[in-house]
């Protein structure tokens, strides 16, 4: 029987992934910084225990991108095709999971926004989750 939960993937199918535990958090940030790295107002981000994630293929094709004077903060991306993929975090002991890269339904939806006052001025929240003006610690 697998232990495989969830599958993910870039756009190009040359970075393939896979989860052995379901996420145990999930939110909506309107940062600057997630802004651009999606190209829209916020990146919706799933989080698993470091230790779920699994490349099943591709992982010389991920690349990362760490933006100076930071603390959290690496962009982890497919070098063929761009697509934003799960950025681990070592010294958390979870993993970013871009919820766009799954394949499958990850079964929990984001439960609040961060970063709230720096998003974009025709961002419109429309929703009732809780906003947060920072990140939160989970």
């Amino acid at each position: 029987m697998s232990d495989v939960l969830l599958k993910g993937s870039c756009l190009c199918g040359a970075v393939r992934y896979e989860l052995t535990d379901a996420p145990f958090w999930a939110h909506s940030c309107h940062c600057s910084r997630c802004r651009k790295i999606t190209g829209s107002p916020f990146a919706a981000n799933a989080f698993v225990p470091l230790e779920s994630l699994r490349y099943v293929a591709g992982d010389e094709h991920i690349g990362s991108y760490r933006v100076p004077n930071t603390e959290r903060f690496t962009h982890t991306f497919c070098t063929h095709c761009g697509s934003t993929l799960p950025s681990p975090n070592p010294s958390r002991s979870r993993v970013v999971i871009p919820m766009g890269s799954l394949d499958d339904e990850p079964g929990l939806s984001p439960k609040a926004h961060i970063w709230v006052d720096s998003k974009a001025d025709w961002d419109v929240i429309a929703d009732d989750l809780p906003q947060h003006t920072e990140a939160l610690e989970f």
